[in-house]
């Protein structure tokens, strides 16, 4: 092989390198795009629509730790669907859906707080002032859980903004 051909060789081997690593990217970007999609102000599972991945948002206040859902009983509300272990707790869900959602719809407010909108997952989760939050990483739980009416003060003021940029 010539030196002129090992040249357009190794460009073309980097070229496909480069390509690669861009479907690569681009593909995990939708499939995260796909997890966090949102919806009336809620954060949902695109492809399923549950919110908060299923788990019972009652449960966090009820036995103090995330419980998976059963789909025999299920509501829809606000755009998702909300999952719940037993009747009694769907029944507590209807009668004060704003009591016992994610605050924020389940985003995390360390994260409004910075003017930005990520995701919570119920696994990170707190009880402050009897509402529950959602975080997307465990630093902003702890984080907020160091200055919680800093991180409030700082959400509840950019919330209203962000909010109407989140998809309907």
């Amino acid at each position: 092989m010539t030196a002129r051909r090992q040249e357009r060789y190794g460009l073309r081997l980097g070229i496909a390198v480069i390509a690669s690593l861009g479907c690569a990217f681009a593909i995990s970007d939708i499939n995260l795009a796909a997890r966090a999609a949102t919806s009336e102000r809620v954060v949902v599972d695109r492809y399923t629509g549950l919110a908060i991945g299923g788990f019972d948002p009652v449960a966090f206040f009820t036995d103090a730790r995330p419980v998976q859902g059963d789909a025999d009983y299920e509501v829809s509300q606000g755009g998702a669907i909300w999952r719940f272990s037993n009747p009694d707790n769907r029944a507590f869900f209807i009668a004060n859906p704003d009591v016992y959602s994610p605050r924020f719809g389940g985003y995390d407010p360390v994260d409004i707080a910075r003017g930005v909108t990520c995701a919570g997952t119920a696994r990170l989760w707190l009880i402050f002032g009897q509402r529950l939050y959602l975080f997307g990483h465990e630093d902003s739980r702890a984080a907020f859980a160091a200055n919680p009416t800093h991180y409030l003060r700082e959400a509840t003021r950019r919330w209203a903004v962000l909010k109407e940029t989140l998809a309907q």
